[in-house]
C-alpha cells in the first residue's frame, strides 16, 4: 500500500467509448420511430391531466403539445407511441405497458408534483426513459397549511363551525388551548419542516425538531433546536410531521412511539398518512395520550367512509389539500414544464428520480461494487445516532488500478443513494447525487488507496467514514474518532469486513445485527439459540476481536426482523453490552 491520493474529479478510463448504453439492441421499430421523431420540427408532449396555464405555456413554446385528460390505460397506450414525452400528476398510471407501447420513442415522464409512486419506475429505466418530478413549488403551500391545521385544530374551528351550522351554540364544549410557550416538534426538517418551523415561531412556539440530516447551522439560524427522535416525542405538546415514507419511516407513530409521548400531545401530519399508524392513533385519542390530530393525508385516499379515525370528534380532516393553492399550482406546472424541456434538450435534471445510463463496460464490472457501496451507505447512516446530523463523509477507494482506470462516479452516487434514501423521499442515482448532497449540506469527499498488485479487479475493497457524529454503536467508531464501515466484493457477494476498529466478514444481505461483548466461550451458541427460538433465521456469523478474552464484535446476519423481545434477549446476555439491529 502507498501514499493517499484525494480524486476530486473523474473521467471515462483511457480508451474506452464514451457512448452510453443501458438496453439491449432496439427494434427496428424503434430505430424507425426514433429516426421520424428526430425529422420532426419540434418534439411532442402529451399533456395527462391538468396542467397550469404557465407551465403549458412553456412547454408549447418549444414542443407540440397534446392536452387529452382522462384517459382510459389503452387511450394512453395507443397515444403514447407518437410521444416524446408525458406530464402526469397522480391520477395517471404510467406502468410498464405504457412503455411497451412507446416502442421506444418516449424520452421523458414529468411528474407535476412530488410523488412518483405512481409510475414505474424499474420499466422507465430499462426502457431509457428519464422520470422528473417538481419537489420544490410545493414547500410553502405545504407549509402554510400545516400552520392551518395547528391553528384550527388547538381552537377547534371545524368542530365549531359544524356545531353552529347545526343550530347550536356550544362556546364551553369548544373551548381551545393556546400556541403561545407550547413546544412544537417539527419531525423532519426539510424544505417544508423548515418552512413550518419559520411560521410556528411567529406564532410564539418553542419549536424542536428531529431530522438526522438538518444542519446545525441552518436550524440555530432560524431558532430551532435540533434533537433526538424519543426526546422530540416526550416534550412536545404538538407534533407536526414532515418526513417521507419510506420504510424506515413507515407507521413510525404507533402504540409503542405514543406511549411516549407527553399526555395531551397534539399531532398534525401534511406529509404521507402512512407514517402513522391508524389504529394506533385511535386508541391514543380514545386513550387521552392524544388530544387531538388535524390530518391532511392518509394511508388509504379517499379513507374509507366508516373510518373510525375520520369520524373521531378530535380529529380534524382535509382532503390532502397541502399542495392546492393557485400559485403553488401555476409553480408546479412551470417547475415540471422547465424539467421536462431540459431533459428533451438532453440536460442533466437536477430532479431526475430514475436511474441514467452508463457506459455498459463500467456498469458490468462495477455491477457488485455499486451494491456494495449502496449497503455501505445504508448501514453507514443507521449507526448514526438521532439529531447528530450528517455533514462530512470520506469515502476511500482500494485498488491497484491507475487512477485514470477507474471510474468511480457511479459507485459515489450509490454511496450517496445509501446515505440519503432511507430516511429521505429522494431517490439518488448518477444525475442528482451530488446536487442531492449539496441540497442536504451533505459534503462527500473521495480518497484513493493505491495498492500494489494485479488490476483484474478494480477495487480491493470500499471504505466510508461519518465524521462528527455520535454512534448508536460505540464500537463503530475508529480509532480516527469517525463511525467507519467497510466492505469488500467475494464471489460477487459484497460482504462487510470492518466495523470501526474490529474485522468482521458477513454477507450483506437481508439485515445484520451488531453485537459489543466480552470474548467468552458459548457467545455465539447463546445469541444463536435466541434467533432460534424465535424462528429468525441467521445466514452469517462473524466475530472480530481485539485479543482473546477481551472485547469482540459479533455481525450476524438474519434473513428476517427480530422482534422486539428477541432483541431485547440478546441484550440481556450479561456478556453483551451494546448491540444494534441494522436494516438493509
Amino acid at each position: 500500500m502507498t501514499n493517499l491520493t484525494l480524486k476530486p474529479t473523474f473521467q471515462l478510463p483511457a480508451g474506452r467509448s464514451s457512448s452510453l448504453v443501458t438496453l439491449p439492441r432496439p427494434s427496428i421499430l424503434r430505430v424507425v420511430r426514433c429516426a421520424a421523431a428526430s425529422l420532426e420540427a419540434k418534439p411532442t408532449i402529451l399533456v395527462a391531466e391538468k396542467l397550469g396555464e404557465a407551465g403549458l405555456a412553456l412547454l408549447k413554446s418549444y414542443a407540440n403539445v397534446d392536452c387529452a385528460y382522462n384517459l382510459s390505460p389503452e387511450e394512453l397506450n395507443t397515444k403514447i407511441s407518437l410521444c416524446d414525452a408525458l406530464i402526469v400528476r397522480s391520477g395517471t398510471k404510467v406502468t410498464r405497458d405504457v412503455f411497451e407501447s412507446s416502442a421506444g420513442r418516449l424520452r421523458v415522464v414529468g411528474r407535476a408534483g412530488v410523488g412518483i409512486d405512481n409510475v414505474d419506475l424499474g420499466a422507465a429505466t430499462e426502457h431509457g426513459c428519464l422520470v422528473v418530478n417538481a419537489p420544490t413549488a410545493n414547500t410553502v403551500a405545504a407549509a402554510e397549511h400545516g400552520i392551518a391545521l395547528l391553528a384550527a385544530m388547538a381552537r377547534n374551528v371545524a368542530q365549531a363551525d359544524a356545531s353552529v351550522k347545526a343550530g347550536l351554540w356550544q362556546r364551553n364544549k369548544y373551548v381551545g388551548v393556546s400556541l403561545v410557550g407550547k413546544t412544537l416538534a417539527v419531525m423532519g426538517f426539510g424544505k417544508v419542516g423548515s418552512e413550518v418551523a419559520r411560521r410556528a415561531k411567529g406564532l410564539g412556539l418553542h419549536v424542536i425538531a428531529h431530522d438526522p440530516y438538518a444542519p446545525a447551522d441552518r436550524a440555530r439560524a432560524i431558532g430551532v433546536e435540533l434533537v433526538g427522535f424519543e426526546e422530540a416525542l416526550a416534550t412536545a405538546d404538538f407534533i407536526s410531521l414532515h418526513m417521507p415514507l419510506t420504510p424506515a419511516t413507515a407507521k413510525v407513530l404507533n402504540d409503542d412511539t405514543f406511549a411516549k409521548m407527553k399526555k395531551g400531545v397534539r399531532i398534525v401530519n401534511v406529509a404521507r398518512g402512512g407514517v402513522i399508524d391508524e389504529d394506533a392513533l385511535v386508541r391514543a385519542l380514545d386513550a387521552g395520550i392524544v388530544a387531538q390530530a388535524a390530518l391532511d393525508v392518509f394511508i388509504e385516499e379517499p379513507p374509507a367512509k366508516d373510518s373510525k379515525l375520520i369520524a373521531h370528534e378530535r380529529v380534524t380532516v382535509t382532503p390532502h389539500l397541502g399542495a392546492s393553492t393557485m400559485e403553488a399550482q401555476e409553480g408546479v406546472a412551470i417547475e415540471i414544464a422547465e424539467a421536462v424541456i431540459g431533459a428533451l434538450k438532453g440536460e442533466l435534471a437536477a430532479t431526475a428520480v430514475n436511474a441514467p445510463m452508463v457506459p455498459a463496460e463500467v456498469l458490468s464490472e462495477l455491477k457488485p461494487f455499486v451494491v456494495l457501496a449502496d449497503k455501505l451507505g445504508r448501514l453507514a447512516v443507521q449507526l448514526v445516532a438521532g439529531g447528530s446530523g450528517v455533514k462530512t463523509v470520506r469515502v476511500s477507494y482500494a485498488s491497484a488500478r491507475a487512477p485514470d482506470d477507474l471510474d468511480t462516479r457511479l459507485l459515489r452516487a450509490m454511496i450517496t443513494k445509501g446515505l440519503i434514501e432511507p430516511i429521505s423521499s429522494v431517490f439518488v442515482n448518477l444525475v442528482n447525487a451530488d446536487f442531492t448532497a449539496k441540497q442536504r449540506g451533505l459534503r462527500i469527499t473521495e480518497e484513493r488507496v493505491i495498492l500494489d498488485g494485479s488490476p483484474e479487479s478494480p477495487l480491493e475493497y470500499i471504505q466510508v467514514q461519518i465524521a462528527n457524529v455520535e454512534s448508536r454503536f460505540a464500537s463503530a467508531i475508529s480509532d480516527s474518532g469517525e463511525i467507519t464501515v467497510e466492505g469488500r466484493v467475494k464471489d460477487g457477494i459484497p460482504h462487510l469486513t470492518r466495523v470501526g476498529g474490529f474485522e468482521v466478514d458477513v454477507s450483506l444481505e437481508g439485515s445484520i445485527i451488531l453485537c459489543r461483548q466480552v470474548d467468552q466461550p458459548g457467545m455465539i451458541g447463546k445469541v444463536g439459540s435466541i434467533l432460534g427460538e424465535e424462528n429468525v433465521n441467521v445466514s452469517f456469523m462473524s466475530v472480530g476481536r481485539i485479543a482473546p478474552r477481551k472485547q469482540a464484535v459479533m455481525a450476524i446476519g438474519v434473513d428476517d426482523q427480530p422482534s422486539r423481545e428477541t432483541l431485547k434477549k440478546i441484550g440481556d446476555i450479561p456478556a453483551v453490552e451494546e448491540f444494534v439491529f441494522l436494516k438493509l
